[in-house]
């Protein structure tokens, strides 16, 4: 059920930060919104993608061992015609994270410089060990934000959760100081963070990886839920996250002007359910797997759910996919009588904060109004 007073309470909350980590810029897009309510083609707002399928880490929390599909080798050709074509048709950012390591990949920095030439907003998430400083200065020029995935601030915990050598947690830290040296002499504008996905059985984490990114001084350390497919096949305890709210809560006390640790309380307090039945996100916040595979969102990658798999930029151009009947069926099912998140998919999917403000906009729970332009607007405004 719907809380109306605490969803609009959330959204003013929101318009109020700079940097929004638990929550959604979908508010920014009205006309993006009218346009798909009227039945018309839209660009996606963001397109969150990975280069690789592959990773040199074995994450005990690791989403994409449930994504798995027919591999194929998105080379460097791939890519940029696949930039191209999202800048050609108007699509804001691409985020490079999905369910690979995109690192990985030998055509990683060529990718992140080419999207970043074409106009496009550029992201990446990653684990930071290939990182280097001759990769970082020529990447970070071109970056919105730069999110290092670190789940543990204490090197044999790191390991264990990782899955992962323990002298690499060294390393990693070492690259982080650097990506923020190299920011703070060049004066660029990109965002460095890190990010803790959080388990309940991770809790004696919080707190020395609240210090550590105290001491390293990114711009933010983000601690988020961890997601699970529909057969809970992670084992995420979501009624234990309760037990932990005040370390949580103390993890936040170290913010400072320079260092801000929050806390994606929206997703942590909603034990993994879903308000919502009908699935409007993708349209607006599309993902491809490291594969070539574009596909509704990260949950439908895996080869089970091939009904739902539009096509691969490895054999097709982006644009191609994208105009093509087969791309605009699927997302009409996906928002039909006929389709129901709560019953065939996972939960707290990347599209869960559109999909909530999408599905009460629906339901005339929420207004559909663009922020007024006395109202600041965040960063990172191409990745909703």
């Amino acid at each position: 059920m719907y809380n109306f007073d605490s969803m609009q309470k959330h959204l003013n909350e929101e318009l109020s930060q700079s940097l929004i980590l638990d929550g959604t810029k979908i508010q920014w897009y009205t006309d993006r919104v009218k346009e798909w309510e009227k039945g018309n083609k839209i660009a996606p707002v963001t397109i969150d993608i990975a280069l690789t399928r592959s990773c040199n880490y074995a994450c005990h929390f690791c989403y994409a061992m449930t994504q798995e599909n027919d591999r194929s080798v998105i080379t460097k050709q791939h890519i940029f015609d696949f930039l191209d074509d999202a800048a050609e048709i108007g699509v804001k950012g691409i985020s490079l994270v999905s369910d690979g390591e995109s690192t990985v990949s030998p055509v990683f920095v060529d990718a992140v410089e080419r999207g970043g030439k074409n106009g496009l907003s550029m992201a990446t998430a990653t684990n930071g060990f290939l990182l280097n400083q001759d990769k970082l200065e020529r990447i970070l020029p071109h970056l919105t934000y730069l999110r290092f995935n670190i789940s543990a601030g204490e090197p044999k915990r790191y390991a264990e959760i990782m899955g992962c050598k323990e002298q690499w947690f060294e390393r990693v830290c070492k690259n982080i100081e650097l990506a923020v040296k190299i920011k703070k002499q060049k004066n660029l504008k990109v965002t460095i963070g890190m990010q803790m996905v959080f388990m309940p059985q991770y809790h004696d984490q919080i707190l020395p990886l609240a210090k550590l990114g105290k001491r390293i001084k990114p711009d933010y350390l983000v601690i988020k839920q961890c997601s699970d497919d529909e057969y809970g096949s992670l084992g995420v305890e979501y009624g234990k996250y309760k037990d932990h709210f005040k370390l949580l809560k103390e993890a936040e006390a170290m913010s400072d002007e320079d260092y801000k640790v929050r806390v994606k309380w929206s997703k942590i307090k909603s034990e993994g359910v879903r308000t919502y039945q009908r699935c409007y996100g993708p349209p607006f916040l599309l993902q491809m797997s490291g594969s070539g595979l574009i596909a509704p969102c990260g949950q439908l990658f895996n080869e089970k759910f091939k009904k739902f798999h539009i096509g691969n930029i490895t054999q097709t151009r982006f644009k191609d996919i994208w105009e093509s009947s087969r791309y605009w069926e699927v997302m009409s099912y996906l928002s039909s009588a006929y389709f129901n998140a709560q019953k065939m998919c996972g939960n707290l999917c990347l599209q869960h904060k559109v999909n909530e403000y999408l599905d009460g906009y629906k339901k005339g729970l929420t207004d559909l109004k663009k922020p007024e332009s006395h109202v600041k607007k965040p960063q990172h405004l191409s990745f909703i």
